[in-house]
């Protein structure tokens, strides 16, 4: 089984998704067939605003990226599972680098703990995730846009020239197999 197949075979089905209680209130038009399509334009739309959400908010990234894809008419079910790129384990380095990304474009000076993430789990030890979060303020914002914004971008377009490469190469390879049929004749682009 392909790489393509086994991704595929991961991603949520149409039933998953309407069944599933934070997307029902975009039941009404999740019945659009081209939200289900897999096609070069709808996977790359799809995976990009996945990817962007997922980076860009830390909460209901799933319904977000999925009425933004019905917005857009890109597929539902690749917009829904690349939310994932954040997740526990990938979390804490994404939000560091977002915030030093932000530190450096806005100009701020970096608190003294930030150089060293080890020294930084006793800094507000008994503060939660979400006052740790809001701590942080503007440079983290800034550069979470910024990230979510390049990767977003950058997934679109690699996924794109790697759908297009390999529907060439398919082509390609058709068009030979079918001259190797023919006794005879020429092979393809061969004039």
């Amino acid at each position: 089984m392909g790489f393509f197949r086994r991704l595929r075979a991961k991603v949520p089905t149409r039933e998953q998704i309407q069944a599933n209680r934070w997307l029902s209130w975009l039941a009404p038009w999740l019945g659009h067939p081209r939200l289900w399509h897999w096609s070069r334009r709808g996977v790359a739309m799809g995976v990009a605003l996945g990817v962007f959400f997922g980076l860009l908010i830390p909460v209901a990234q799933i319904p977000l990226s999925v009425g933004a894809a019905v917005v857009l008419r890109a597929n539902v079910p690749a917009a829904a599972a690349s939310t994932l790129v954040t997740n526990p384990i990938t979390f804490g380095p994404v939000y560091f680098a977002a915030y030093r990304l932000g530190t450096w474009v806005t100009g701020d000076r970096l608190p003294e703990h930030a150089a060293d993430p080890a020294s930084a789990q006793d800094i507000n030890a008994d503060a939660g995730i979400w006052e740790r979060l809001q701590a942080m303020g503007k440079p983290l914002m800034i550069g979470l846009s910024i990230l979510a914004s390049l990767i977003g971008l950058t997934t679109y377009a690699v996924i794109t020239l790697v759908w297009r490469w390999r529907t060439l190469a398919r082509r390609r390879n058709g068009a030979h197999r079918r001259w190797r049929r023919k006794p005879g004749s020429e092979p393809p682009g061969s004039d």
